[in-house]
């Protein structure tokens, strides 16, 4: 019986759109550069040159995920796509910074009505993320759904970004809010 349970895991490691600590026939790839690299190729819709996927990262929906040139996932952060909606990718662009343990969520529980149990009311529509080249987002960040991050942007460490961040902004706070807007030199 154990066996056989082992090998339906195994199947399960391999074949799930999912990356991670919980997903062991897979995660240990991670350790190694050529290994972990393919598993990222073959697991996100894209997969830029000079990404990498760092042990102790989750991302859920994998196939709903795209990773740009030279961005570092590091641990513990957290990637919650939603395989059922294919509009609502999360799109890291280019050359963007990801602090550890930031948080990227496309969708959220629904919590309207009061007569029921928030487990069983289901969730709100997916919106689509999108984090715009050269940006940075400070460790322990979270990026709710629907959320534009604009080019060359800063976010604060322990930033919850629930609206969009024109370029050029530094963002802080819960909820974030712009605090500077970075002038281009020229």
């Amino acid at each position: 019986m154990v066996i056989l349970e082992f090998f339906s895991r195994m199947k399960f490691w391999k074949n799930t759109d999912r990356l991670g600590p919980d997903i062991l026939g897979t995660h240990y790839k991670l350790y190694y550069k050529k290994a972990g690299r393919k598993l990222c190729e073959n697991k996100f819709k894209y997969f830029g040159k000079g990404a990498e996927f760092r042990p102790g990262a989750y991302a859920f929906a994998c196939s709903k995920i795209q990773i740009g040139k030279n961005v570092v996932i590091r641990p513990t952060t957290m990637f919650f796509a939603d395989p059922r909606d294919s509009g609502a990718e999360i799109i890291i662009r280019d050359d963007v910074l990801i602090g550890s343990g930031v948080h990227f969520y496309v969708t959220n529980h629904k919590f309207d009505n009061t007569e029921k149990a928030i487990i069983y009311q289901g969730h709100y529509d997916s919106k689509p993320i999108d984090v715009k080249e050269g940006s940075w987002i400070g460790a322990n960040a979270v990026i709710l759904p629907g959320v534009t991050i604009g080019k060359n942007c800063v976010i604060g460490a322990g930033s919850v970004v629930t609206k969009d961040v024109p370029n050029y902004s530094i963002a802080t706070g819960n909820p974030a809010k712009v605090i500077k807007t970075i002038e281009p030199k020229i």
